[in-house]
């Protein structure tokens, strides 16, 4: 199965989730968010194809990273070979992060009608979902280009048929009482 990529597998990105990851970068996206970091990425035609076996081996020599994070270009107009990496990445015990600009309802919605999608969602352990909105763009907020897109606890909001929502600021401050305990 081939992928189509923006560039070469990322490493070493302390900006893409938490951890050090890698990132994969998807090429083609339908949502044009104005002042996008990379349009580049949407043309459809664009980048090149890349064997999804070939990527598995190029993250297996992966040593410091936490996890990988699949960004672009929408890693959901590719849903079947990111599902296939996403597997992959988790078996060997690595986390997945996910950047769309579609929302979280959206790809429960288009997963009714295109198996993949739901496919890759349940293999994504946070979600950034949204468009970038230039409008409520914020240098404050971790993770994320503007205000409305959230951070998603996939396998969480599956559960519990409802959205639940990464707190960092609640998690650091939890590590913070464990210390002076």
């Amino acid at each position: 199965m081939l992928i189509r990529l923006a560039s070469k597998l990322q490493k070493d990105s302390i900006v893409d989730g938490e951890g050090i990851r890698a990132v994969i970068w998807t090429q083609g996206c339908p949502h044009h968010c104005h002042n996008c970091h990379n349009p580049e990425t949407w043309d459809y035609d664009g980048g090149f194809l890349v064997d999804v076996e070939e990527l598995k081996k190029e993250i297996n020599t992966l040593d410091d990273e936490v996890g990988v994070t699949f960004s672009g270009g929408d890693p959901f107009e590719q849903s079947e070979a990111c599902y296939e990496l996403a597997k992959y990445i988790h078996s060997i015990k690595l986390n997945v992060w996910c950047y769309t600009g579609y929302t979280y309802e959206q790809l429960l919605k288009k997963g009714e009608k295109e198996k993949s999608v739901l496919n890759f969602l349940n293999e994504i352990d946070v979600l950034v979902d949204g468009p970038f909105i230039e409008k409520l763009k914020s240098f404050e907020i971790k993770f994320r280009g503007s205000k409305n897109q959230r951070l998603i606890k996939v396998k969480e909001s599956l559960k519990k048929g409802k959205v639940v929502l990464l707190d960092l600021d609640n998690k650091k401050k939890e590590k913070k009482q464990d210390i002076y305990i």
